[in-house]
């Protein structure tokens, strides 16, 4: 069984967010799946599956190191990018990704050997919920979280957790306080107290943000679905004009720095359409000589 190795939100190999992809993984049970993940170690894997007639059309399965995605960013904008290498006849293509929480629409683009550009519709925003910012003590403690002080906290824009296929708490911050984050115990029961499955911490000025897994031993060199939360969450907060591209930077932290082109059209809560794109660059192919077991 083929798949291919890239480099995701970057314009060339080395950089960026890696994921393997496996572009007709119809033979593979989830549980595969969840192994040949934590065999080759990238941040995420994905797995495309035939769904109705054509290519291009397809079912995808995300996994990171810890179980399937219903959602996710980078592995779809990558997924894409293969599919237009394997099957796309022009330079504009476009492809149809359905995942369990929802079916979205990847537009890409050759722009040479090996290089590539995704952009991904994400749908529409859904907002569900922010925090008082005259909580002083829930600010507080939503900040220390990231071993913070409430003085780190962005004083105008409130924490608010929305989603685009995943549910974001994203949390804003100024000054060198991105730099000096880290996650300091599991986030998992603080965040679904307040409806969150992750967190993105977003230096709005600076258009840069971070992302841990929540117990904060990995970090996420680019995350596709929190940028379009973050993207969400600054048109609502006027920061960007409606369908305006801007550039999110993450990766600095880790050695691999990485650039998401971002835009939401709508006004107020009523976030019609989030998109995320970036740069795929080819670096390997592969094949796996054997399956793991088809049950754990």
């Amino acid at each position: 069984m083929r798949y291919h190795h890239v480099d995701v939100f970057t314009d060339r190999p080395y950089s960026g967010n890696s994921l393997a992809v496996f572009p007709a993984a119809d033979a593979l049970t989830g549980a595969q799946m969840q192994s040949v993940t934590r065999e080759l170690r990238h941040f995420e894997s994905v797995f495309l599956l035939r769904d109705g007639a054509g290519v291009r059309n397809r079912r995808a399965r995300v996994f990171d190191l810890t179980g399937e995605l219903d959602f996710a960013g980078h592995p779809l904008i990558g997924a894409a990018a293969v599919l237009h290498a394997l099957h796309g006849a022009a330079d504009h293509e476009a492809w149809t990704l359905r995942l369990p929480a929802r079916t979205v629409e990847v537009a890409t683009e050759r722009r040479g050997p090996g290089r590539y550009a995704s952009l991904l519709d994400q749908g529409a925003a859904e907002f569900l919920g922010r925090t008082d910012p005259h909580d002083v003590e829930a600010l507080a403690a939503l900040a220390a979280l990231f071993g913070l002080e409430p003085s780190d906290l962005d004083p105008v824009l409130p924490p608010e957790v929305l989603s685009t296929g995943l549910r974001y708490l994203v949390l804003p911050v100024r000054g060198d306080a991105l730099a000096r984050a880290r996650v300091l115990a599991s986030l998992d029961a603080p965040l679904a107290r307040l409806g969150a499955q992750f967190a993105y911490l977003l230096d709005a000025a600076a258009l840069e943000g971070r992302h841990w897994d929540n117990d904060g031993v990995l970090e996420d060199v680019a995350t596709g679905s929190g940028a379009g939360c973050a993207a969400a969450y600054l048109r609502r907060h006027g920061r960007v004009g409606s369908g305006e591209r801007s550039v999110l930077r993450q990766g600095r932290f880790t050695g691999r720095p990485s650039e998401m082109t971002v835009s939401a059209e709508g006004h107020g809560q009523d976030i019609r359409s989030v998109r995320v794109g970036g740069g795929v660059a080819f670096v390997a192919e592969g094949a796996l000589h054997e399956l793991p077991p088809a049950q754990p």
